[in-house]
């Protein structure tokens, strides 16, 4: 429940509120002002993070005989260095990332993360284990809420605001959601308001432009929906079980969003990927 206060602040540092009011993620001064009071009392943040980072990019083939997908440069930067930035960005300095296919390099190139003002974590994948089956290796990690992403795509979204819309909504699991022209490639949302109720892979007929955007996040309660060894996809063994509970929702960003995931989208990902918005 919110309540009603009445503020005297002085000008100037009414200045440097109203700079954090985008019209979007902050939609206006009173969010602001509730941000930053959140933000001060340490309320709003998740400290954790997991990205995956095991794929073997087979649709980028030939490049990835040589290279993981996750390390592929854009602008000068491995794409899995913004998801990381992105976690720092937003006070998460603690990260496991789960590796497979060449995961050797990344932990060269990674290392601790110290380097990248992070703390990082490893977990290995003897053998793939889908969307789903790394948490399994992570367990001793997730014991409170955490954001989780793939690692071979690019987003600019403010976490703290999906935080705040997550806790708000009493979510298990919330999926940021983005739009595209045609989402008939991707895993598109129904909903019911906030509140996502089923996803159709690769649908013929759309039921929104709404896509699943690779970031989610979770609570630990999530753990307890997969299969405790082996494959397995949140987006089909874990997803379905919360959205029949009523607690699977999409938080819709308007940040730029970018899949790299094949040959023609890595190439559009270095042509038009802007960075994060400041």
């Amino acid at each position: 429940m919110k309540e009603r206060v009445t503020l005297t602040i002085e000008s100037g540092i009414l200045k440097q509120v109203d700079k954090r009011v985008n019209g979007t993620t902050v939609k206006n001064r009173s969010h602001a002002v509730e941000l930053i009071l959140r933000e001060s009392m340490g309320t709003n943040t998740i400290r954790k993070g997991l990205i995956l980072a095991g794929g073997k990019g087979t649709r980028l083939k030939p490049i990835t005989d040589e290279i993981p997908k996750p390390l592929l440069p854009v602008h000068g930067k491995p794409i899995l260095q913004y998801g990381i930035e992105l976690f720092k960005k937003f006070g998460i300095n603690e990260i496991i990332l789960s590796i497979g296919y060449k995961g050797g390099q990344i932990k060269e190139y990674f290392g601790d993360g110290s380097r990248f003002g992070v703390t990082i974590h490893y977990v290995e994948e003897d053998e793939p284990l889908g969307t789903a089956g790394p948490l399994n290796l992570a367990r001793k990690h997730l014991t409170e809420p955490f954001v989780m992403c793939n690692a071979d795509e690019l987003k600019d979204i403010d976490l703290t605001d999906m935080y705040l819309f997550h806790k708000d909504k009493k979510a298990m699991a919330t999926i940021a959601l983005t739009t595209v022209p045609d989402p008939s490639n991707y895993g598109v949302a129904k909903m019911q308001g906030d509140r996502i109720v089923e996803f159709i892979e690769k649908p013929v007929s759309p039921p929104s432009n709404l896509i699943n955007a690779g970031l989610y996040i979770l609570e630990p309660e999530v753990l307890k929906y997969i299969p405790k060894k082996g494959f397995a996809m949140v987006e089909k063994d874990v997803f379905p079980k919360i959205a029949a509970e009523g607690k699977l929702y999409g938080y819709h960003f308007s940040g730029q969003w970018m899949d790299t995931g094949t040959l023609d989208r890595y190439d559009r990902a270095i042509r038009e990927w802007k960075g994060f918005t400041k």
